[in-house]
């Protein structure tokens, strides 16, 4: 009995040694990974893009809203605005990622320049608005009441902001 639990006691041990080598040999080393946060946030991941969560999410609110087809051309003008707005969104994330990129860690933009940066990240949201209510309007106004008790639920502007700063996120000046 005793020479049987020796063995397979020394069986385990050759186990767990062997297990503890190969997870050794499958961890990445600290160099493989990811130069910035920038970088890891939008990893090459399906749906990472807002040009690849545009047609999902245009599909979803078409088939909510129920357009029929003396809607469709209001909701072709809806469906084209949200598409070229998911491409705008995504070359200023690229651009963000390049200007972390060419900075070194010691650069940091001043107060003046983040003040500035604010102001333009505000005016470009009132005009964004503004282009939104121009082809929101007659959409909505083509709509049924019913139809428009969905749209209330579904075309209501998101900001991905907000749900970061209630998970911990830091709130920054001029960011809402």
């Amino acid at each position: 009995m005793n020479k049987l639990f020796s063995s397979t006691l020394v069986s385990v041990c050759l186990a767990a040694f062997a297990a503890t080598a190969a997870v050794a040999q499958t961890t990445p080393n600290a160099d493989s990974r990811p130069a910035s946060r920038l970088e890891n946030r939008f990893a090459e991941r399906p749906f990472s893009r807002p040009t690849e969560r545009v047609e999902a999410r245009l599909a979803y609110t078409k088939t909510a809203l129920k357009i029929s087809a003396a809607q469709q051309s209001q909701w072709e003008a809806y469906a084209s605005f949200v598409r070229k707005n998911a491409q705008e969104r995504e070359q200023r994330f690229k651009a963000r990622q390049d200007g972390a990129r060419a900075r070194t860690q010691g650069q940091r933009p001043n107060m003046i320049e983040r003040l500035e940066n604010a102001q333009s990240r505000q005016a470009e949201a009132v005009t964004k608005i503004n282009q939104y209510l121009v082809v929101v309007k007659p959409l909505y106004a083509a709509l049924s009441p019913e139809q428009q008790k969905v749209a209330d639920e579904v075309l209501k502007p998101r900001s991905g902001r907000k749900h970061g700063r209630e998970m911990g996120g830091r709130r920054q000046f001029g960011r809402s």
